[in-house]
């Protein structure tokens, strides 16, 4: 049967000992599936009583004595009648056989230990072996484990096959590799990105707030978060005024009837927010933006000489998202999107494309991603799920790898991630942790077009159908906020820190020069707070590190005879005592070049 020695092998045998770990001291447990994951495994279980950490300490203490055993895994095929029997007393299991017998699916068993000591499941509790339902992937015996390189982490609760009709059961998570190196590379990377989590460092530095009268995912923007927001915005909507696009307003409501000419009604309908008026009218609060966009087109005709038209407009759409989805910014249902659309004709795609990218490679430059690309075509075998022919989405798709193979790139092809209206570019932004996360995209729709009849006057004075781009820099700016605040661990750069510069006297002799100081950097347009000199100076300092404010002046008696500041940067113990004017150029040159 089935051996595996690579890491995923190691995994699915851990995640087995670790049922055998459970059923030691719960013999009555029942047993869900025992999956390998990223980084480890986990295993479901219905157990008597909620468990601790002590018990998790326990399990992995049982764990480490079987993998000492040296205990072979061997597997065999067995009939649905015999499963039935052998795991007589586990509903979940009895519930898998099923399953697998009415898809005419092969059975198989792994058995952990000597097969020749084991009776049948009732009694495996108390034998050397532990028999359990699995098609395979393991190591050939415990030997080939490392008990120093596995740790069972953490719990969850978990529905039966995910339906929360079902039991709620217990899901136990382990972390497992080859080596206790790598473990202990994995915990210190945990450890760094718990520092970094956005839903601690937001809220302590004043940048959002959630609100259980508003309620949940719908954040709630400081002043000092808004700030951000604008930022982030303005600099987007710059590059995209050098590319030609014109702002454009929509409202947050449309009458249904938008979204079932679009397509989106049968799609979304169960994920929109609804509102019937008090005259009976029904509209939904609009989920995306672009059959708006299509409106502003069809607004009037257009000569081919006056495409490609360009519009960007920055809003919120709202998505009704299941409550257990919900994750800090990473999944809201307020979302804010930087969304544009071009229409053009067919023979501008590549071009209107290449300024796109052009602009996500200049903005995601200015925070250190490295950008990979991934083509998000239709699965070929279920076409039903897309708008469209066959036909018109092979010549989107052919499109996209052109404009790939004009900008040198690399693309991977993932099949079944289109849009169900069109093929994308994705771009998979790496943050400072090498994690990766889906940032830009590029979409290109020959459908919608095609539903609202949107065209353009050719040379010829007939009508010729146009295409529409869908472009997004950030996406949803709460998601791309999510990534941005653990990226810089909360310390953002110059150009973007709410606060730039923090000035401190060092007592209250000094606060009126303190004061000048604040009017010449604010005159320049650099944000300040001036602080008070009511606690000792050392405390006010530590105060500033903490809020990570990437510039701390402080003056005095020195400072304020020689016309002088002393600057502390952020993180760097030593202190430069320098004319104003000089600090005030410094500042001003990173600020400008986005540094």
């Amino acid at each position: 049967m089935k051996t595996h020695d690579s890491v995923d092998g190691i995994r699915h045998s851990l995640a087995h000992l670790l049922a055998a770990a459970v059923l030691k001291k719960f013999p009555k447990a029942k047993l869900g599936i025992g999956p390998v994951i990223e980084h480890g495994f986990y295993y479901d279980f219905k157990l008597p009583r909620p468990i601790t950490d002590e018990d998790l300490r326990e399990f992995e203490k049982t764990m480490r004595g079987l993998v000492g055993k040296k205990l072979p895994f061997s597997g065999k095929k067995i009939t649905p009648l015999a499963a039935k029997k052998l795991f007589g007393d586990q509903p979940f299991k009895l519930d898998l056989i099923k399953e697998f017998q009415k898809e005419k699916k092969p059975l198989t068993i792994y058995i952990t230990g000597k097969e020749g000591q084991r009776s049948s499941a009732k009694n495996q509790r108390q034998s050397a072996a532990f028999v359990d339902l699995c098609k395979g992937g393991h190591v050939r015996n415990t030997s080939e484990i490392n008990p120093d390189a596995f740790k069972l982490s953490h719990i969850a609760g978990a529905y039966w096959r995910g339906d929360e009709k079902n039991p709620m059961l217990t899901r136990i998570y382990g972390l497992a590799f080859k080596t206790k190196e790598e473990l202990d590379d994995y915990l210190a990377f945990q450890e760094e990105a718990k520092r970094r989590d956005h839903k601690k460092l937001g809220p302590e530095l004043d940048l959002f707030t959630f609100s259980e009268l508003v309620g949940a995912g719908l954040p709630l923007w400081t002043p000092k978060g808004t700030l951000l927001r604008n930022l982030l915005d303005d600099y987007v909507w710059g590059l995209r005024r050098a590319a030609g696009y014109s702002q454009v307003d929509i409202p947050h409501l449309t009458k249904k009837e938008l979204y079932e000419k679009s397509g989106h009604w049968e799609k979304f309908k169960d994920d929109l927010f609804k509102v019937r008026t008090r005259e009976g009218h029904f509209f939904a609060i609009k989920p995306m933006n672009c059959p708006h966009h299509t409106q502003i087109y069809a607004r009037r005709s257009w000569s081919y000489r006056e495409l490609p038209q360009r519009y960007a407009n920055t809003t919120k759409v709202y998505r009704d998202e299941q409550s257990g989805e919900l994750a800090g910014l990473s999944r809201v249902r307020s979302i804010t999107q930087d969304d544009a659309h071009v229409f053009c004709r067919k023979s501008q795609i590549r071009e209107e494309m290449a300024k796109i990218w052009r602009i996500i490679e200049t903005f995601y430059g200015a925070f250190g991603f490295d950008l990979g690309v991934r083509l998000s075509l239709s699965d070929p075998k279920h076409m039903e799920k897309y708008l469209g022919n066959p036909k018109t989405w092979k010549a989107a798709e052919n499109e996209l790898r052109a404009l790939v193979k004009e900008r040198h790139a690399t693309a991977t092809e993932a099949k079944g991630e289109a849009a169900f209206y069109g093929p994308k570019i994705d771009f998979i932004g790496k943050d400072s942790l090498r994690r990766e996360w889906q940032v830009a995209t590029i979409q290109l729709d020959m459908n919608m077009p095609e539903r609202f009849d949107l065209t353009c006057t050719n040379e010829e004075g007939e009508p010729e159908r146009i295409v529409m781009i869908h472009a997004a820099i950030m996406g949803s700016i709460e998601r791309f906020l999510s990534v941005l605040i653990e990226h810089y661990a909360g310390d953002f750069p110059v150009w973007l820190a709410p606060t730039q510069v923090t000035i401190l006297p060092v007592s209250d002799k000094f606060s009126a020069y303190a004061e000048k100081v604040n009017e010449g950097l604010t005159q320049h347009g650099i944000r300040t707070e001036l602080g008070g000199a009511n606690e000792t100076l050392g405390k006010r300092i530590r105060e500033t590190e903490l809020r990570k404010i990437p510039y701390t002046i402080v003056v005095g008696e020195k400072e304020e005879t020689a016309k002088t500041v002393t600057i502390r940067t952020r993180h760097v113990k030593e202190t430069e005592t320098i004319p104003l004017e000089k600090f005030i150029e410094k500042i001003t040159k990173e600020i400008t070049e986005r540094k």
